[in-house]
């Protein structure tokens, strides 16, 4: 049956694992089908496919119920974390009804709510409505890059990295604890160009964030990503550079966290296929623990490619080409 019939219940729900205050704890994770992300409609991010989830004619009365779905399925969870296609703090996705009922509900529980935003819908006005409701909040926000260009030319994220930094202040001022996303590969990055942008950009948002998510980029369905994919002219990033940028957070505060989305398949980060899963172990051992020495080290000749690519690739292509997808796919 097509999900989308049925507006009263979230597109997603399920449960994970994450470190909150120093303990391991199980997280209710709920994806609500909404009327999507408003940048969308200005030609969206050039990596993100998540607007298949949004319903388009969706009314806050079936928000709500979707809220209440979401709410029976996480009675005993001490963390819930709640996405949508866009943002949750857009009066027009979410509007106040929904919001406030998921606000009073994880305040009535004692529960941490965690949900995401772009910073144009961080205000005065709606962050003291927020925590009126509920103060255990944290909020995350899509920075991606600290570089400009990038955002611009390589994610069409509409915004620059100075209205990031403007909200974050304004969170970090009203007592919210932040999260910031950090993208690994943006299309038509290098490999090492991508991960030397990673690693800046989780420098810039430590200053501000109780939390970076490292996001290393999957290849989304509708996106222009997948139709680079689709002709040779990109490539997922590699694990080993998933780890590179892990292992240089070493003396930053803020908790670093990382669960690549399709890791170890060829629409996500992925080396050879013989050492995905010890590396993908490790980094999923590592957010849980922030012990940086359970990042793995597999012995895998790979590693060898991956070196070459980041030392050759720029000035052989000028570009991330997947020439490993290709020749594996010419032998079979």
């Amino acid at each position: 049956m097509d999900w989308r019939r049925d507006l009263t219940s979230p597109a997603s729900v399920w449960r994970e694992k994450e470190l909150l205050q120093g303990k391991v704890v199980d997280v209710g994770v709920a994806i609500l089908q909404t009327s999507g992300c408003r940048h969308y409609h200005e030609g969206g991010c050039s990596m993100c496919g998540y607007n298949v989830d949004g319903a388009g004619d969706v009314k806050p009365e079936q928000l709500e119920k979707q809220v209440e779905h979401a709410l029976g399925q996480f009675k005993d969870v001490p963390f819930i974390k709640i996405y949508t296609s866009g943002s949750f703090l857009d009066e027009c996705e979410v509007p106040s009804g929904p919001r406030d009922k998921l606000l009073s509900a994880c305040a009535d529980r004692g529960t941490r709510l965690l949900f995401e935003t772009r910073p144009e819908f961080v205000t005065d006005q709606t962050l003291d409505h927020v925590r009126a409701i509920h103060s255990d909040i944290e909020i995350a926000l899509g920075l991606e890059s600290a570089n400009d260009n990038v955002l611009s030319w390589s994610i069409n994220k509409g915004f620059a990295v100075k209205d990031y930094d403007e909200a974050a202040r304004k969170l970090k001022d009203k007592g919210i604890d932040v999260r910031t996303y950090v993208l690994l590969k943006p299309p038509f990055l290098t490999e090492r160009e991508a991960v030397e942008d990673a690693e800046r950009t989780i420098a810039h948002a430590s200053k501000a964030s109780s939390c970076i998510s490292l996001n290393p980029v999957n290849v989304q369905k509708g996106t222009l990503v997948e139709r680079l994919w689709r002709t040779w002219a990109y490539r997922p990033p590699w694990l080993w550079s998933v780890l590179e940028v892990l292992r240089s957070t070493k003396g930053i505060d803020s908790k670093i966290v990382c669960d690549p989305s399709g890791g170890g398949k060829e629409r996500g980060a992925h080396n050879c296929g013989k050492c995905d899963g010890v590396v993908l172990d490790s980094v999923k051992a590592f957010s849980l623990s922030q012990d940086h020495s359970r990042l793995g080290a597999p012995d895998c000749e790979c590693r060898g490619i991956w070196e070459s690519v980041m030392e050759l690739e720029g000035f052989v292509m000028g570009g991330t080409p997947d020439l490993q997808r290709f020749f594996r796919r010419q032998r079979a």
